[in-house]
């Protein structure tokens, strides 16, 4: 898949740290939610992305981390379609790599092509 990254490996970094703050704020609010284990776990699920992707920009740079969310996205179980209760984990991954996705301006087709390849939860 061809993708050209214009933010550079501090700005991408920067933009990770924001989103895992706001998903860590999301986790110490998950007990005043309607369903505070499914929250949370969605929460610490992009926390938890975030983080990697990171450490990926800041040990290979910005083209690695790309790729590395892509493969992370591909490998993603396909869980549209659910209940809203089920899977957080999975939701929350996909969630953040979504988030990421749009943070570095990736193009949707790339995005899509990478969707496609998902399988169907078993």
């Amino acid at each position: 898949m061809e993708f050209k990254v214009t933010l550079s490996t501090e700005e991408i970094v920067r933009g990770l740290k924001h989103y895992r703050r706001i998903a860590k704020q999301d986790v110490l609010r998950a007990p005043e939610t309607p369903n505070p284990e499914v929250f949370r776990l969605h929460a610490e699920a992009r926390r938890e992305v975030y983080a990697r992707l990171a450490e990926t920009a800041e040990t290979d740079g910005p083209e690695a981390v790309v790729a590395k969310a892509l493969e992370l996205y591909q490998n993603l179980p396909f869980v549209t379609g659910t209940s809203e209760d089920a899977y957080p984990e999975v939701k929350g991954q996909e969630n953040a790599l979504e988030n990421f996705f749009l943070m570095i301006g990736l193009d949707p087709k790339v995005r899509r092509e990478a969707r496609k390849a998902r399988k169907p939860i078993e």
